[in-house]
This record gives structure tokens, sequence and C-alpha cells, in this order.
């Protein structure tokens, strides 16, 4: 298999809207109408059911970790990187919502546990101390996005900065709304709908 059909297969498994699929299913309305629209955990908590939060971020980031390790067993390290980073893509910008999907956030950090795992555990460990501190899921993805590729290089693994580096970015813009809100004082806290 080559390199771009890796990058076909990640990016389709990535555009599965777990979130979505899990609201539609139980009856809890279509994502996009609720809280901020977006597609993710985050959003799936302000309909008040956990358990379909805890379910959306578990296949989020599964889907990107899956897109990971099937790619390294079948074609190596660099069919790895691409194909996690096209899942992460795929998340963000779904050919099944017209391109209109998550904040990717459970993706990266799924894709960054099955790349090398000490560096998803450190990037979780940011974003879930951020958050206790600050109870404000955006700030903690954009510091644990931020200090993602600074941690590649860090842990010794240059072959992943650019990769994080990519889906910093990407986590960046997929916040813009978030960060004039954090600007301005106004961005919601954790568990609030």
């Amino acid at each position: 298999m080559t390199l771009i059909l890796w990058t076909v297969f990640g990016y389709l498994l990535g555009s599965i809207p777990f979130g979505l699929v899990i609201a539609r299913a139980l009856g809890l309305g279509d994502l996009r109408k609720i809280g901020s629209g977006n597609i993710g955990a985050t959003n799936v908590l302000r309909t008040g059911n956990k358990g379909a939060a805890l379910a959306t971020l578990l296949l989020d980031s599964g889907k990107g970790a899956i897109a990971v390790l099937v790619a390294r067993q079948l074609g190596g390290d660099a069919a790895a990187v691409l194909a996690g980073g096209a899942a992460f893509l795929g998340h963000c910008f779904p050919v099944w919502l017209g391109f209109k999907g998550g904040k990717g956030v459970a993706t990266f950090l799924g894709t960054l546990i099955a790349l090398h795992w000490p560096l998803g555990l450190i990037a979780c460990a940011v974003w879930l101390l951020t958050a206790i501190v600050s109870r404000i899921s955006s700030l903690s993805a954009l510091l644990a996005a931020a200090l993602s590729p600074i941690f590649a290089w860090g842990l010794g693994r240059g072959d992943l900065i650019a990769v994080s580096l990519f889906m910093a970015v990407l986590i960046f813009v997929r916040h813009r709304p978030n960060i004039v809100r954090l600007m301005d004082g106004s961005e919601p806290r954790i568990g609030r709908r």
C-alpha cells in the first residue's frame, strides 16, 4: 500500500463523526445545533449526557490511534505518521459533513499516544492539568497543542515535530472563536451547557 493510500485511509477513518452519530443514536439532537455547534466530546457534554461525551472522546481519540497503529503495522513508520495526521485532518474537515467538522483535540491526543506514547501522555497531562486549574477546555487544548512540538523535540523525536506542529497549527485555526472569547473573558467553562 502506498503512502498516498495510507493517507486516504487515515483521512476517511478520521472523517467518521462519532459525536454526531452518538448524539443522534441517543436522541440528544443534532450537535451542530447545540452549544458551540461542534461535533466533539466537549459539545456532547453540553447535552448533559456524560456517557455519550466519554464515548465520543474515546472514539474520536481511538480513530487517530487506530489509523496510526494499522498503518505502522502494515506500512511502516512513515505511513503511520501520514495516516495519523490525515485522521486528524479528516476529523476537522470530514468529507461526510461538507468539510465542517470538529476541532480535533481528542483525535490529536489519540494520534500522539499511538505515534509515541510518552509524547501523547505528556500532551494529555498538560491538557488535564490546565483543565483542572482553569476549567476551560479550549485553553487546555491550545496549551497542549502548542507544547507538543517542543516536547517532541525534547524527547528526541524529531520525526514527529512536523506532524505535531501541523496538528497544533490546525488546532489554533479551529479554535479562533475560542481564542477571541479567551481574550475577552467570555469563554465558557467545562460542564457549562
